[in-house]
């Protein structure tokens, strides 16, 4: 992918939404919509990030748009703050992969054997369990609290540190051929906990 600021068109699609319109490129199957203030766009112009919201929008069974949201920069494959919809039906898949999981974002994937029928009567509870017991935003609370020495010791040990605090169990922090402490950050020349 080249690098520098972004070179193709880009439409007003509204107040805060820019158009990146399928004829741009060869394989586009939907639009790419941008959603951001003028002054937004003169910074998300700066780097490959449309690029990336146009590759998206190339995918089999992707649905209606390849959507960026006002955080877009550039990322490995999707532009981070990238969204798609697509349809197995189509050719399209369902993966976390698209942004955030190659970095370990908190993108997941479950698999259940639930089917929509059982569980769309109960989807406003479900997403209101989901919220509550699930860490999000910015990091200003949370339900589990940790003191700085505690910190300091979990990025000594890693995730097995949580085992003590019955925050994980054996099998959650199982890997091949490397202990999870020798892939921790050393305390003594991380950044400082704040």
């Amino acid at each position: 992918m080249p690098s520098g600021a972004f070179h193709g068109p880009l439409e007003r699609a509204g107040d805060c939404c820019w158009r990146i319109p399928k004829s741009y490129k060869p394989g586009m199957r939907v639009d790419g919509l941008i959603y951001a203030d003028d002054v937004l766009i003169e910074q998300i112009r700066a780097d490959q990030a449309c690029e990336q919201v146009a590759n998206v929008a190339t995918l089999p069974g992707i649905q209606i748009a390849s959507l960026a949201m006002p955080d877009i920069h550039w990322g490995y494959g999707f532009c981070i703050g990238g969204v798609c919809a697509t349809d197995p039906e189509q050719g399209g898949v369902i993966s976390p992969g698209g942004v955030g999981y190659d970095i370990n974002c908190g993108v997941r994937v479950v698999r259940t054997n639930l089917q929509l029928a059982e569980v769309q009567p109960h989807l406003e509870r479900l997403v209101g369990e989901l919220f509550a017991n699930i860490p999000t935003g910015v990091g200003r609370g949370g339900k589990y609290k940790f003191s700085r020495d505690q910190l300091r010791h979990l990025m000594a040990t890693g995730p097995a540190g949580l085992i003590n605090r019955h925050l994980a169990v054996e099998r959650d922090i199982l890997l091949p051929k490397r202990s999870v402490a020798s892939m921790a950050p050393n305390p003594t020349t991380s950044a400082s906990v704040r």
